[in-house]
């Protein structure tokens, strides 16, 4: 476990940018996570009929969850070329006052990489698909790498060393390999990511997602992620709200409205997400209508207008 830049805990914590911004925010507990009940009502008498527009949000009320690649940031051929643009940025600094911190970046990369796509922010979030937190004390808790993660990430290159756009990207927890600049392998890719998978069982799980296949951790999730935060200050009693584009997302968005909130899906293709946005811009527009000031009673989940 390792610590971030933030100020010790004093009963309410002063949460800090790299360059002195702040917000007071309660502490979480988030050691030991509590399964949260879905809220009892008839969701099929709630849930729109089609992807909707998302609602203006209230504030007071609302947990908001973001993706980051292909949801804050266009996706790159390259992980490494991804820029989240200044204007978003801006957005989440401005949400995070005004959501009294509830607020949390949920991602398949590194917490090393979250905050460096989005300096100055030093904001909560869970990593690597949620093997990796950093709560609102600034602390990050981090799974033990898988032992068998040095060798599944040797076999994964030697088995595509001979195809040409494949990119491997190793993590710390994980390995992702991506064929983008490869559509072509995306078969055998799957095969390869899948059959490494088998030969350690019970250590990894494959995620698939926008043209890449990835060994996390057996057993974590977004999903898993969000009810984390949910269990604690000062996300707990609030509507959860998760924003993604990818399948990587789509066990957050069940456990948003599961919980009471919804889920909004990035770009095209299949979701369960209640709400959609068609894309990274569109997006922006949307927190910054959340951003304006509103009257008292704004709307929330499925409240009509």
């Amino acid at each position: 476990m390792r610590r971030a830049r933030y100020r010790p805990y004093t009963g309410r914590v002063r949460v800090a940018t790299r360059h002195g911004a702040s917000l007071d925010t309660r502490s979480p507990d988030m050691h030991t996570p509590i399964e949260l009940r879905p809220a009892h009502r008839d969701e099929s008498a709630q849930r729109p009929a089609a992807a909707e527009e998302p609602p203006p949000l209230d504030l007071e009320r609302t947990a908001l969850f973001l993706d980051l690649d292909g949801t804050l940031a266009e996706i790159c051929d390259a992980p490494s070329q991804v820029i989240v643009p200044a204007r978003t940025i801006a957005l989440l600094g401005h949400l995070e006052r005004a959501l009294d911190g509830a607020i949390a970046i949920l991602s398949g990369r590194p917490g090393e990489d979250i905050d460096q796509l989005l300096d100055p922010l030093l904001l909560p979030y869970a990593a690597n698909h949620g093997a990796e937190y950093r709560d609102r004390t600034g602390v990050v808790h981090r799974a033990e790498p898988p032992a068998a993660l040095t060798v599944a990430l040797h076999a994964l290159r030697r088995r595509t060393a001979a195809w040409p756009g494949v990119l491997i990207e190793p993590k710390a927890l994980g390995v992702a390999v991506h064929y983008r600049r490869a559509p072509s392998r995306a078969r055998e890719v799957e095969a390869a990511v899948r059959e490494t998978a088998a030969a350690h069982a019970g250590v990894f799980d494959v995620q698939p997602g926008k043209m890449v296949y990835e060994l996390k951790p057996r057993g974590v999730d977004k999903g898993r992620a969000l009810r984390t935060f949910m269990q604690a200050a000062p996300y707990v009693g609030r509507v959860p709200v998760m924003v993604g584009d990818d399948l990587t997302d789509e066990a957050a968005f069940g456990a948003a409205q599961q919980a009471g909130g919804f889920g909004i899906k990035v770009g095209a293709g299949p979701s369960t997400a209640w709400r959609r946005v068609a894309g990274p811009r569109e997006l922006a527009r949307w927190l910054e209508g959340v951003c304006r000031p509103r009257p008292a009673h704004g709307i929330n989940s499925k409240e009509q207008p």
